[in-house]
């Protein structure tokens, strides 16, 4: 869904996902129905907090409580997010952004650090931040006076969901901050790629005890959390297997070359373009101006015209203008990120001068995968080069 930048911090943009919308509405609503639980909750030990509930909770005050509690919440998750990337930065990772969606906050870095000392702090870095967000809030509310107790309240609530969001950030539900600092762990004495598998297993294990516990207490936040975990943690794992395969493979590899790529003319018509897609079984072209690559043309472009306006309408019309390029010297899976970034099917690979050189698909990929898992790839193209053929 669609993301809004609300400002920046350390340089790393704080956008704000189209379903975090949804969710803090909801949050403030859940928190202002069970202010009474809370309150009970902190007036008991350790807190002693002695909070007046009639006080806090007369007219509209409890959603009042709830508003500002659900904010201070998800401040927490914004700070807990900055924690990992500080600590990333210093390691010299660059962060995209952080991101506040419907499960919490996403710090999305450029690369994925390997050296498992690395991965290790970065990982630890965040619930850091919230035990310490905690330590903070619980300060607050012990030095702050009674006349104040609808801060006091906030910060109460925000001593003990800090602390619950360290804690269950710390589970090792891989990709989550505990299944990382067990990746970390394992990678002291294993490959990387093992390390992930082991971790991701692990999670996968997690998340199914998770969702379990969640089907049968019916709650689907619970549900939701064990989706994300179990998805993330395959994900991890295909991504740090083809990563391993793709090692040393280029884009000049795996690519279609020049001589081979198929192209139409800007000036062509969809009913020439859509004959050409049923002749050459290709649904995607990149499009030819005077020599030059204007655009992309795909089999959705060309079905959103009509059948009656097909022999009057040009490829121009309905192409896509945004061409994206890959280097030819790019290692695959530097491909395959751009693919999954741009959200296409395919990319224009490009010399030292920017000049087409070939093209480069999804399928491509993939077939390339299926080939390197099947076969001893790697070996016999190093006995290839070391013999100069």
């Amino acid at each position: 869904m669609r993301s809004f930048r609300i400002g920046s911090a350390f340089g790393i943009p704080i956008k704000l996902d189209a379903t975090f919308l949804l969710v803090l509405p909801v949050f403030a609503y859940l928190i202002g129905t069970q202010v009474d639980m809370w309150i009970s909750l902190l007036n008991d030990a350790p807190f002693d907090a002695a909070l007046n509930g009639d006080a806090l909770t007369a007219g509209n005050g409890q959603w009042l409580l709830g508003a500002v509690a659900a904010v201070g919440l998800f401040a927490g998750v914004v700070l807990h997010e900055l924690g990992h990337s500080v600590v990333a930065m210093r390691y010299g990772f660059t962060i995209d952004s952080i991101t506040l969606w419907i499960l919490g906050g996403i710090a999305s870095l450029s690369d994925q650090p390997e050296e498992w000392n690395q991965e290790f702090y970065i990982a630890l870095a965040g619930p850091a931040v919230s035990v310490a967000l905690a330590a903070g809030s619980y300060v607050a509310l012990q030095v702050l006076p009674s006349s104040l107790d609808f801060a006091r309240f906030v910060f109460g609530y925000l001593a003990l969901m800090n602390l619950a969001l360290a804690a269950f950030n710390l589970l090792p539900g891989f990709p989550m901050d505990g299944g990382r600092v067990l990746r970390a762990l394992l990678a002291r004495n294993r490959p990387y790629a093992r390390a992930t598998q082991l971790a991701a297993e692990v999670g996968k294990l997690f998340a199914l005890v998770m969702g379990l516990v969640g089907i049968l207490t019916l709650n689907l936040l619970l549900i939701g959390v064990a989706f994300f975990i179990y998805v993330g943690a395959s994900g991890e794992a295909q991504r740090t297997v083809m990563n391993a395969a793709f090692e040393g493979v280029t884009v000049a590899d795996v690519m279609t070359h020049g001589d081979d790529v198929h192209t139409v003319d800007a000036g062509d018509s969809i009913a020439t373009l859509m004959d050409r897609m049923f002749q050459e079984r290709h649904t995607g072209y990149p499009v030819m101006r005077h020599g030059e690559v204007v655009g992309m043309v795909t089999l959705d472009d060309a079905r959103s015209v009509k059948a009656v306006e097909r022999d009057a309408m040009r490829v121009e019309d309905v192409m896509t203008d945004e061409v994206y390029t890959v280097p030819i010297y790019a290692n695959a899976t530097d491909a395959l990120d751009a693919l999954q970034r741009h959200g296409v099917g395919r990319l224009v690979v490009v010399d030292a001068d920017g000049e087409m050189t070939g093209l480069i698909t999804r399928t491509d990929l993939v077939n390339a995968f299926d080939i390197i898992q099947s076969t001893d790839f790697q070996a016999t193209r190093q006995d290839l080069d070391l013999s100069g053929r």
